[in-house]
């Protein structure tokens, strides 16, 4: 009960600091100011790895573009969503999960299990997949 109370709370706090894009921890790692160890870059998104893995391989693939969520994109964004896709697609060959498999999530919103307030697509790979995400 107490977990996800904390949960709750930090979920709500992170919503509201993540508002502002100067103190998004992702827009940060985008822009150089935070370290982060970066296995993909382009024009679009940018992939680093989690700090805190579920999997032997967990990376997260964040659009340059800050968008608070899925809830919050709009109908210029749909493109980007795809290339984020295809993009894990890239990485899990890269990071050689692609034969094995490799789950694909994105959380929205404090119920789903978001709690940095930029959109992002785990990839997660390297072991036999188990619930909850890892």
């Amino acid at each position: 009960m107490f977990k996800a109370l904390a949960f709750h709370w930090f979920a709500k706090f992170s919503a509201l600091k993540a508002t502002m894009t100067d103190s998004c921890i992702f827009c940060k790692v985008i822009n150089n100011e935070a370290k982060a160890t970066v296995v993909y870059r382009d024009e679009e998104v940018t992939a680093f790895r989690d700090l805190h893995p579920v999997g032997p391989v967990h990376i997260l693939i964040v659009p340059n573009k800050h968008i608070q969520s899925v809830n919050e994109m709009e109908e210029g964004d749909k493109s980007l969503v795809g290339h984020m896709v295809f993009t894990a697609k890239k990485i899990a060959a890269q990071e050689h999960i692609a034969e094995g498999g490799y789950r694909l999530i994105m959380n929205t919103g404090p119920n789903g299990g978001q709690t940095v307030f930029h959109m992002h697509l785990h990839l997660i790979g390297g072991d036999r997949m188990k619930h909850p995400m890892g």
